[in-house]
């Protein structure tokens, strides 16, 4: 058999190896594995102009604005609400196995994303389906990464691999809204494409290299808690998707009868999921990990943090491609690529701070660091309300710099402290806690952010618009039909990279003299116009922001100090494979 094997199995010194090197397999799995769904979060973002355009079909129109929040949330949402199902099935079945799935099903829905024919409602229904499921692969792949990669680092080295998975995640995002601006204009399709050769080589690495080194946990599946927390959240989340919809007349549907029914019966019903997690034998999720100091103070911060900075994306790039950057130049059809460019200092301080605190909290506990994160990431927005709303880009860079170091400071610390403190049986389910809190409160996010901005908005644009446009020749009927246009629809507009004004006016455009039309259809009316009304929302949106900032910093110093739940001894598994070919 050789020196190299005792007793029937590997030495301690070739085992040693073999465990050192496989660490290294499981990260860069699911290092491509998060990078390629977060990605994927974001690139329709820049790109659903481009998408509009080539299935023929304007999303501004009242009775489009539904497909538009769908495909653009509907990954989000999907992803949000089953990653604990499929946690708590790969803690059951095997990790590795669910994880190897999730490859398999996000790359085909991305090539049944990249091959669509039709055009009109037909081919917006067809992407919305397969955006859902590929979100499905999306949530296989969030769901089992974390737990994979906890059971190949020892503790002390977990921070690290986490923090690079982290960094992963959030660069993914923004290199995501990179792609989509840069594929998009070229051909529509590519933006889907782009994933297949990443799916691919993701999916044949996997299913060779990858081994379920996890403790399995077999039991019955919990049906009526699977039932119930996927009908109760989807409720929820769904209504606040439609909560930020005009309705009735109103800015926004929040007084709709159908958002408080999705959102209070969403609610009803995860209260039953509880009770219901309380009384079976195997539930879904033990409801008993939240007495875990580390994970319960951990996922609350986690919550919170999710709540700042979730929609912060999303009204940064309003703020960009709706008045600072056509006030500096750029055409608004540019402004989708140059406001994934100008965000980039954010991704560096995360690409800096992420690896670092990671590896520094496996040697001094999670708590300093992830506490210091959200302290800095408070004063990081209340120094963005500072900012003149066509600021100098040198103070804005620093500020989303700042911004950027914070979270990655927080985020790998607070992924490893609670990962740390699961046990090895509850990995999955554990990590796909965590996970559904950061993807629903991100959609809550988004839902705040725009009622934020947009009560601000009605408050003053509507005099703003009307008067601007009766002061350069627009007839009052027309001027007073357009200023009591739902907000939402010019902040659309602004945020797909359309003209908004070009798009409001219409054919009213054609009875104006020349010079007065490309004045109102150029660069500097419409961010003039805004910047105002825009501001105030602005400032709410960035206070709402410290302010969670500021809780989810008391969270997490209320963990407790460095904490590690007893590992249990792994069971050495015979090798006769390898003593075969020996």
């Amino acid at each position: 058999m050789g020196s190299e094997v005792i007793s029937g199995r590997l030495s301690d010194d070739q085992k040693g190896k073999r465990k050192i090197q496989y660490k290294w397999i499981a990260l860069s799995n699911t290092t491509i594995a998060i990078f390629l769904a977060m990605i994927n979060s974001s690139i329709t973002l820049i790109a659903l102009p481009d998408i509009f355009r080539g299935i023929h079909m304007n999303p501004l129109v009242p009775g489009n604005t539904s497909y538009l929040l769908w495909l653009l949330m509907g990954f989000m949402v999907v992803t949000a609400v089953l990653v604990v199902s499929f946690g708590r099935i790969g803690d059951m079945f095997g990790r590795v196995k669910i994880f190897n799935l999730g490859f398999v099903v996000f790359t085909v829905f991305s090539i049944l994303l990249s091959i669509t024919w039709m055009t009109g409602t037909s081919a917006a229904l067809w992407l919305i389906v397969m955006r859902i499921f590929q979100g499905v692969g999306g949530a296989l792949l969030f769901a089992n990464s974390s737990a994979i990669l906890t059971d190949a680092f020892p503790p002390n080295e977990r921070g690290l691999a986490l923090g690079i998975n982290n960094v992963a995640a959030i660069g993914g995002a923004f290199v995501g809204l990179i792609l989509g601006g840069l594929l998009g204009p070229l051909n529509w399709h590519l933006v889907f494409v782009v994933s297949v050769p990443f799916g691919v080589l993701g999916t044949v690495w996997s299913y060779w290299k990858l081994e379920d080194r996890g403790t399995r946990s077999p039991s019955s599946i919990d049906w009526w808690g699977n039932l119930t927390f996927a009908v109760g959240l989807i409720s929820v989340l769904v209504g606040i998707t439609y909560g930020i919809m005009p309705y009735g007349g109103k800015t926004m549907g929040w007084a709709s009868p159908f958002v408080l029914t999705a959102i209070f019966g969403g609610i009803a019903i995860l209260v039953v999921f509880g009770i219901i997690e309380t009384k079976v034998e195997n539930p879904m999720f033990h409801l008993s990990l939240f007495r875990i100091r580390a994970f319960a103070a951990g996922n609350l911060a986690n919550l919170l943090a999710s709540l700042g900075r979730g929609g912060m994306m999303f009204i940064v790039i309003i703020w960009l491609q709706g008045i600072w950057l056509p006030l500096h130049g750029y055409s608004f059809s540019a402004t989708p690529l140059w406001a994934g460019i100008y965000m980039l200092p954010m991704t560096l301080g995360f690409l800096i701070a992420g690896p670092v605190s990671g590896r520094m909290s496996d040697k001094f506990g999670s708590r300093i660091f992830a506490t210091g994160g959200m302290a800095l990431s408070a004063v990081s927005f209340f120094l963005l309300t500072l900012l003149p709303i066509n600021f100098s880009y040198i103070w804005f860079a620093l500020l989303l710099l700042l911004n950027g170091l914070a979270m990655g400071m927080f985020s790998s610390p607070n992924w490893a402290g609670i990962m740390n403190s699961l046990p090895p049986t509850q990995r999955g389910a554990g990590a796909g806690m965590v996970a559904t809190f950061q993807n629903s409160a991100m959609v809550l996010s988004i839902g705040v952010f725009f009622t934020l901005i947009i009560t601000g908005l009605a408050s003053s644009l509507p005099s703003a618009v009307f008067g601007g446009l009766v002061q350069q020749g627009v007839p009052a009927g027309v001027a007073g039909t357009i200023s009591h246009l739902p907000p939402t629809a010019t902040l659309f507009s602004a945020f797909l990279g359309y003209n908004p004004m070009k798009t409001l006016l219409g054919p009213a455009l054609g009875h104006l003299p020349a010079a007065r039309a490309a004045y109102l259809t150029g660069k500097s009316f419409f961010p003039h116009l805004i910047a105002s009304a825009f501001s105030k929302g602005l400032d709410q949106a960035f206070y709402f922001a410290f302010a969670a900032s500021v809780i989810a910093g008391i969270a997490s110093a209320l963990r407790g100090g460095k904490y590690h739940h007893a590992e249990v001894p792994a069971v050495e598994v015979e090798l006769g494979e390898a003593l075969t070919a020996s």
